[in-house]
C-alpha cells in the first residue's frame, strides 16, 4: 500500500466507530488487516509502537469474556495506553441510566469505549451518544473484531483473500453474518451448511450476495454440510448455543447432530484445508477433537489475532 493511500485511509478511519463490517468498505478492512500484521511485526521484534500514548480505553462486559478482555487490556498497553474493565455492575447502565447519558459521561473522561453486550441496539446506541470511538467487542447480531483476527490469520496461512472459500458448519449467528460480510466485501467464497430454523438473518445474506456479486466472490447457504464444506479452503464453526442460549442446548443438539466438523465430513474439503474456530469450544460436540486438536487446526493463532487485530483497530480510530 503506497504512502497516499495509507494517508488516506488513516484519515478515514480516525475518530470512526467499529461497529460492523458492514459499515467498512473493502479498502478500510484490508487497510486494518494489513495494520494488525504490521503491528504484530513490531510486537515480535520489540519495536516500540506507543500510538496511543496517555490514551485510555473504557471496556465495558455486559458478557464475560476470556479472550476479548485480554487481548483489549493487553492491546492498549502495548500501544502506550491503559484500559479500564468495567462490569455491568460497575456502571450506573446496570441500574437504569440511560446509554445516551452513558455515552456523554464516558465521553468526557475516556479517548474511545469498547462493549461487549447482548443486544446490537445498545451499541449503536452507545455510538450516537458518545463522541469518542466505540469499538463493537460482541453482540447477538455481530462480532467483527474475531472476523478482523480471523481474516488477518487466513492471510498470513494462505497468502491471499480474494479467491479463499470458507465454509462454515452449525449456527447462523453472530459469528456467521460478521464472516458472510466481510469474505462478500474481500472477493472470498463463503458457504453455510446449518438446519431449518438456524439460518443467518436474511437482510444479512441479501447484503452480503449482493456485496459478492459485485467484489467478485460468492454466497451459498445449504443445508447439506457435504455441499458446503465442498474443496474449502477454510472449515469453520463454532458452539451450537452461543452464550445466552444456554436453555435451549438439548434442543440444539439434536438440531445440529448431522452438523459435527470431524473426520469424515473434512474429507470433502482441500486436502490443504485449515480449521477455524472462534473459541470456547465444547469438543465432541460441534467438532470432534481429532480436527479441532489435529494438523489443520489453527484456532490458537486465530486467538494470538485477536491482540494485534484489534490493535490495529484501537490505533486506527482512537489515534
Amino acid at each position: 500500500m503506497n504512502i497516499t493511500l495509507q494517508e488516506e485511509m488513516a484519515a478515514q478511519l480516525k475518530g470512526k466507530d467499529f461497529l460492523a463490517l458492514a459499515d467498512y468498505t473493502p479498502e478500510e478492512i484490508e487497510y486494518l488487516i494489513h495494520y494488525g500484521i504490521e503491528l504484530k511485526r513490531k510486537q515480535k521484534a520489540r519495536e516500540p509502537h506507543a500510538v496511543l500514548a496517555g490514551k485510555t480505553l473504557g471496556m465495558i462486559f455486559e458478557k464475560s469474556s476470556t479472550r476479548t478482555r485480554v487481548s483489549f487490556e493487553v492491546g492498549m498497553y502495548q500501544l502506550g495506553g491503559q484500559a479500564l474493565f468495567l462490569s455491568k455492575n460497575d456502571l450506573q447502565l446496570g441500574r437504569g441510566e440511560t446509554v445516551w447519558d452513558t455515552a456523554q459521561t464516558l465521553s468526557r473522561y475516556l479517548d474511545g469505549i469498547m462493549i461487549r453486550t447482548y443486544e446490537h441496539r445498545k451499541v449503536i446506541d452507545l455510538a450516537r451518544g458518545a463522541t469518542v470511538p466505540v469499538i463493537n467487542g460482541l453482540t447477538d447480531y455481530a462480532h467483527p473484531c474475531q472476523v478482523m483476527a480471523d481474516y488477518q490469520t487466513v492471510l498470513e496461512k494462505k497468502g491471499r483473500l480474494k479467491g479463499i472459500k470458507v465454509a462454515y458448519i452449525g449456527d447462523g449467528n453472530n459469528m456467521v453474518h460478521s464472516l458472510m460480510v466481510g469474505a462478500s466485501k474481500l472477493g472470498m467464497d463463503f458457504a453455510i451448511a446449518s438446519p431449518e430454523g438456524y439460518d443467518p438473518d436474511q437482510e444479512v445474506i441479501q447484503n452480503s450476495k449482493e456485496n459478492a456479486a459485485h467484489y467478485g466472490g460468492s454466497v451459498l447457504l445449504t443445508r447439506d454440510p457435504r455441499e458446503a464444506i465442498e474443496n474449502a479452503d477454510i472449515v469453520y464453526t463454532d458452539v451450537w448455543a452461543s452464550m445466552g442460549f444456554e436453555a435451549e442446548q438439548q434442543e440444539r443438539e439434536i438440531a445440529f447432530k448431522n452438523y459435527q466438523i470431524n473426520e469424515d465430513l473434512v474429507k470433502y474439503a482441500k486436502s490443504d484445508y485449515l480449521f477455524m474456530h472462534c473459541l470456547p469450544a465444547h469438543r465432541g460436540e460441534e467438532v470432534s477433537e481429532g480436527v479441532i486438536d489435529g494438523a489443520h487446526s489453527i484456532i490458537f493463532d486465530q486467538a494470538e489475532n485477536r491482540l494485534h487485530a484489534q490493535k490495529a483497530i484501537m490505533a486506527a480510530t482512537m489515534i
